[in-house]
């Protein structure tokens, strides 16, 4: 499991030009499966993406594709977690 800290970088302006295609980006991490949740930083710092069931190299790959990376407007940082305990509502995660 991983989570994705989206951070914005000094292009935060840009983030309007490339809103549309960053959602669609966002869109598409969940069709796959693979974003399980995604919401904002507070105090608009940025955005935060909880990640499973894909490598890391992988992810790696999808991130890049992100045009708010892609174009600067954030930078992004990629921590995994080795589940070791979980709620029961979230068992799959420990698989």
């Amino acid at each position: 499991m991983f989570i994705v800290l989206l951070k914005f970088s000094d292009n935060k302006a840009k983030a309007g030009v490339h809103m549309d295609g960053h959602k669609a980006w966002i869109q598409r991490g969940f069709g796959a499966g693979t974003f399980l949740v995604a919401g904002g930083l507070q105090p608009n710092a940025g955005g935060g993406i909880l990640a499973h069931g894909v490598s890391r190299a992988a992810l790696e790959a999808l991130v890049a594709e992100d045009p708010f990376v892609a174009e600067g407007v954030v930078s992004a940082e990629i921590h995994e977690i080795a589940p070791a305990r979980t709620d029961d509502r979230l068992a799959f995660l420990a698989a």
